[in-house]
């Protein structure tokens, strides 16, 4: 099956990017630190190398994607719901249609961890641990869930501007830091905060955002602001959650994380042609279609690939990147070093459940005839698509 000619490859481009920023930025920053005096079962905590290494922030500002694959998923969702409203598919269809893509692979998840969990406490390990590592295993639920709801309010958001969620996050951060309302308020902006780069990317479907001269507006307005809201505001510099920090921005999103997204949207707006270009080669193609033929997958079992990689080197005590404390140099050097056998352990868990996002054999022969010569690979819109 060949890619239709009119197939936007900068937008599959972008949603890969974001995807395994997400994967790589979880796997840098994640500590299970092991206490292997409570043998035979040791306890498991996590911790952060930005916590004790606090000039590693700006790993984060490279890895925390999740504004990207908003933009994209309501780029590709306005338009989706155009394209079904041309052809005279109503909103229930189209909405179940999206929604069985998105939540299809989840099942498989919450049964191997409703398993795991059980047998491990079964087995006497510490509740404090089975909580720790089923949190670690879900959390990437609360983005389908946000995302699903954003997926649902579709039509409603098409004219939306971002302006408005923009200005929700705005008062409710001044409410909550300024004026000492209840940190609960600040729930408000997990839908708000991304809400915003997902009304960029209708915005993008309307045509508004083909000139360059709005990426470089929102690249350096988003920049400049988050540089701002650090420097004087007390926001904290890291855009991903850390353990122990008193406020974090990300859990949930503050003002600092949605200027931030606003940057990295206008950046990935200025790229685009680039990566159309780039496209155009069948290896990087590939790799792209690949990544986006199983983007839920990965996003839904990375966290568990690192965990059964942190497991299996109990067997040999305390290792280095794996189980001690991130509190210096080395800890980083130790954790680049096994990256490789995440991805390893990743791709098992992608062989193994990759027939639960693609729906069984038929999906598997589409593209093994997309990779065929003379074709190019045209990866299912999944997530956000």
């Amino acid at each position: 099956m060949q890619t239709p000619p009119h197939r936007d490859r900068a937008v599959d481009a972008l949603r890969a990017v974001a995807i395994l920023g997400v994967v790589l930025g979880h796997w840098l920053v994640t500590a299970l630190v092991a206490d292997t005096r409570t043998q035979p079962h040791p306890t498991l905590r996590t911790a952060s190398p930005l916590h004790y290494l606090p000039a590693l922030a700006p790993v984060s500002w490279a890895f925390q994607t999740l504004a990207v694959f908003f933009l994209v998923g309501g780029h590709v969702a306005t338009l989706g719901y155009r394209s079904a409203r041309a052809r005279g598919t109503g909103y229930p269809r189209w909405l179940r249609a999206r929604l069985t893509r998105l939540f299809r692979p989840v099942a498989a998840v919450l049964a191997l961890w409703t398993v795991t969990a059980t047998a491990l406490l079964l087995t006497g390990a510490d509740p404090d641990t089975v909580r720790t590592l089923v949190k670690l295993a879900l959390s990437p639920l609360w983005f389908l869930l946000v995302f699903a709801l954003l997926t649902a309010a579709t039509p409603l958001l098409t004219r939306l501007s971002p302006l408005w969620p923009l200005a929700v996050v705005l008062h409710v951060d001044l409410l909550r830091f300024g004026l000492g309302a209840p940190s609960w308020l600040g729930w408000l902006n997990l839908p708000a905060g991304w809400l915003v780069p997902y009304t960029l990317g209708a915005a993008w479907t309307r045509g508004e955002l083909d000139r360059r001269r709005a990426g470089w507006i929102l690249l350096i307005c988003g920049a400049t602001a988050t540089a701002a809201l650090v420097a004087w505001a007390g926001y904290p510099a890291s855009m991903v959650g850390v353990p122990g920090a008193a406020v974090s921005n990300l859990n949930p999103p503050t003002l600092a994380a949605v200027t931030f997204g606003l940057a990295q949207c206008g950046l990935a707006l200025l790229l685009r042609e680039r990566l159309r270009r780039a496209m155009c080669r069948p290896l990087a193609w590939a790799a792209v279609a690949l990544v986006n033929l199983s983007a839920m997958t990965i996003f839904l079992w990375h966290q568990t690939a690192l965990m059964a990689t942190t497991a299996m080197g109990l067997f040999a005590g305390r290792v280095p990147g794996l189980h001690t404390l991130p509190d210096d140099l080395g800890w980083v050097a130790a954790r680049l070093a096994w990256l490789p056998v995440f991805a390893l352990a990743l791709t098992v868990c992608w062989a193994a459940f990759r027939t639960c996002e693609q729906g069984g054999g038929r999906r598997r022969s589409r593209v093994v005839r997309a990779h065929r010569p003379g074709t190019s690979p045209a990866p299912d819109p999944k997530v956000g698509a």
